[in-house]
Formats: structure tokens, sequence, C-alpha cells
């Protein structure tokens, strides 16, 4: 997205305002500003992992060394997909090494955490700290654009999309035990896949 120079996504935005302020190289706000939102996760009992650790001083060393190396296109042809497949795999990246259980990064503990603590959905959530972030970036000077606006609209509910279709499937119902191990499509708790069956077996159960 940073190569792709159509607009920063919302964090981002937030971490090269503070860039700008402090002279620090945008991936080192990276890994303080995720240091920063560990703390947030403590009223809300989230509880870190390898993957947060991992996240908090991997991205930042791994922007540094990208922006290194990687040159800048100038045709929009290059540019718009850049910023189309960030968004994507930002998406995917999310429902992966969430799914993963060995913690989320800080930002997305904080998004886990609040829709546990909340009830609220995680689109909405993702969708609310987003804006947030973009704000105070917006602010601190932080580089907004088209990019940011699509970002920032779609990081919520693709979050949620690779979450369910990353996620591990539900366990089987006790009225579907012993049978044939459950939804063969993979269906996750809370699905439509496997109504229509249980409603036909409870029928059956009640009648004389």
């Amino acid at each position: 997205m940073v190569r792709a120079d159509l607009g920063l996504g919302p964090w981002d935005v937030f971490h090269q305002g503070v860039s700008g302020h402090t002279g620090l190289t945008i991936g080192t706000v990276v890994i303080i500003t995720g240091a920063a939102v560990l703390l947030l996760w403590i009223p809300l009992r989230e509880r870190p992992g390898l993957g947060t650790v991992s996240n908090v001083v991997v991205v930042g060393l791994a922007m540094d060394a990208t922006l290194a190396l990687m040159p800048e296109p100038g045709a929009l042809a290059v540019r718009v997909p850049l910023l189309v497949g960030a968004v994507v795999l930002n998406g995917a990246a999310t429902g992966l090494y969430i799914t993963a259980r060995f913690g989320p990064g800080p930002r997305d503990g904080l998004m886990t955490g609040l829709h546990r603590v909340t009830g609220r959905s995680v689109r909405l959530v993702r969708t609310g700290i987003e804006v947030a972030a973009l704000a105070t970036g917006f602010l601190l000077g932080g580089t907004v654009g088209a990019g940011t606006v699509l970002y920032a609209l779609a990081i919520g509910p693709l979050s949620q999309f690779f979450l369910k279709v990353f996620g591990t499937p539900a366990p089987a119902a006790d009225g579907d035990r012993g049978g044939s191990g459950g939804d063969p499509a993979g269906g996750f708790e809370g699905g439509s896949a496997d109504r229509p069956r249980g409603r036909r077996r409870r029928r059956a159960i009640l009648r004389p």
C-alpha cells in the first residue's frame, strides 16, 4: 500500500503521522505502537501469545526492509492492483493468524477483545478501530487517499469473511454423534448447512 501511493491504511496513516513528528522510521513506530496497544489488552483480559510477540517485532522490521528493497511503481495500472491486493491479503492474513491460535497481533487482539466484551460484530468493531486510527493519523499529518477509504471500509468485512473461511468447524451436536462425523461441509457453529436435517431429526424424536 505504501508503494502504491494511493493512500495508506488507517493504522499506517497514524504510523506515518507519528513518524513525521518524531523522525523515527515508520517501521519503528509500528513496533512502538504495537507494544502500546498491548496495554489496552489488560482491561479486556486478552492473552498474548507467540503470534502477538511476533507481530509486534516482525511487522515493523519487515515493513522497513520491504520499503528499502521495493521500487516505487510509476504506472497507475500497476499501483491499483498493488493497492487492491494489499487490502485483500491483509484481510486474509488476519483470518490466518488469528485462527492459528498462537495469539493475535496487538491491533487484532484489541478487535477480538472488544468483540467479545461488547457483543458487537467483528466487522463493526474492526471498522470502528480503523476509523479512530485514521482520524488521529490524519490530524498528525498522515497521508490519506482513495486507498485509505477502501481499506477502512473493506478490512472489517474481509476480516470477518476470512475468519469464517479459515476457522475451525464447530463440534458436532449431541444428536449428530455416532453419525457420519458431523457436517461434511465443515460448517461453523450457528451455520445453516445442517439445519433442515436437524429439524427432521427433532421432529422424529417428538413423534409419539
